[in-house]
């Protein structure tokens, strides 16, 4: 009875070629749109993975993530280094400054200023030069992807791509100059902005003129101690805000989940795909078991039980099922492999295998169901009429 659902199934190849079109095109959008916007999440928490070596963020309690910079004094740093628990902290400025390209042109960049002593906090992969070479004077490290794009040297022909920078050239940072010494590789940011590196002493001489500048202090707890301990304990003492990497994270994350409508738009375009992928796949299973209710009657006729017809069709949807979340998961993998060097977010987890599997399966469900209710209500005289 198999091969007889199967050769019913397949016997009608433009019906047979829809069903399983449609369940492509849902299985598409269920997994590419997620992996889409997972990515672009991931971004906006980017610089904080980046930052791998603390343990503890330490910041103004109003911080909403971390983008919201709310500077504090450089006092503050000597009290969380005095707070027991703590091995080292760090100070670290980050701000958005606008620098002045070699054509006059200006390009707002993340400018990110490291411990003069110990440049913690510095780029997570070096390309060219060394993390080192910030000590020299006016030196800087740009992040590859700003270095070949927005701050790159105009192109001598018309419309041309711009020409990467290069150590050795030079940039402007608030009409102070700065040197590249190193091409660094880093996480986009979710505003896939330049990132900028230099040090602490000389991000300062770079920020307009401010009474606080110090953003982060960065922390790293003694072995064995408690970071869950350790974080209220600075934040007892000092008044601020302490996070872990995975609690700051999450603030970042939840910030953007709650105070954006990117969840929303996406969230759309997943449940659109999904009725628009059960809308065809059903209709044409429906179509396909209407055109062979005479064959069904036969078999009714013959004796096949209720039981045998709903394997028969379920074996079906089975098949078109899998054959159309697979190709559909295909797509998806070679969409994010074609677009790994362009500015699109895109992440696909294993776990997105399992939601858009569990969509697919929906459609297939909701498709056999329609299809077996008319097959169970149908008399096998129906054979005999005509």
């Amino acid at each position: 009875m198999n091969h007889v659902a199967l050769k019913m199934l397949m016997g009608d190849k433009g019906k047979y070629m829809g069903i399983i079109m449609g369940l492509t095109f849902a299985s598409l959008i269920m997994t590419q749109q997620p992996a889409i916007f997972v990515g672009l999440m991931s971004r906006s928490y980017s610089f904080i993975s980046d930052v791998g070596l603390p343990d503890i963020w330490v910041m103004d309690s109003k911080v909403q993530f971390v983008d919201d910079i709310k500077p504090l004094q450089d006092t503050e740093l000597y009290r969380v280094r005095g707070i027991s628990g703590v091995e080292w902290a760090t100070p670290m400025y980050k701000g958005l400054l606008k620098a002045r390209l070699t054509d006059g042109t200006f390009q707002t960049c993340i400018v990110v200023g490291l411990d003069d002593a110990t440049l913690i906090g510095g780029p997570p992969v070096m390309l060219e030069g060394k993390i080192a070479d910030l000590r020299r004077s006016d030196s800087v490290i740009v992040d590859i992807d700003g270095a070949r794009d927005k701050l790159g040297k105009p192109s001598s022909i018309p419309g041309g791509k711009p020409i990467p920078l290069k150590i050795g050239d030079t940039l402007e940072l608030n009409d102070r100059r700065a040197i590249v010494v190193g091409i660094a590789k880093v996480t986009r940011t979710f505003q896939s902005q330049p990132v900028v590196y230099t040090t602490y002493s000389r991000a300062k001489s770079y920020a307009p003129r401010e009474r606080k500048l110090l953003s982060f202090v960065l922390v790293k707890a003694k072995k064995g101690e408690n970071l869950t301990d350790l974080s209220h304990r600075i934040h007892e003492a000092t008044g601020l805000a302490a996070y872990t990497q995975a609690e700051f994270k999450e603030l970042t994350y939840e910030y953007f989940m709650h105070n954006t409508g990117i969840p929303i738009n996406f969230g759309i375009s997943v449940l659109l795909g999904f009725i628009v992928g059960a809308a065809i796949a059903g209709q044409t299973f429906y179509n396909f078991t209407l055109e062979n209710l005479r064959q069904f009657g036969v078999l009714k006729a013959m004796g096949t039980s209720n039981l045998t017809l709903l394997r028969m069709i379920l074996l079906q949807a089975v098949l078109v099922g899998s054959i159309g979340y697979g190709l559909g998961v295909g797509l998806t993998a070679l969409f994010g492999y074609a677009m790994r060097h362009t500015i699109l977010a895109f992440k696909f987890p294993w776990q997105l295998l399992l939601f858009s599997g569990a969509g697919v399966s929906l459609i297939c469900i909701f498709a056999a169901m329609i299809s077996i209710l008319k097959v169970i209500r149908l008399e096998p005289a129906i054979v005999f009429k005509g």
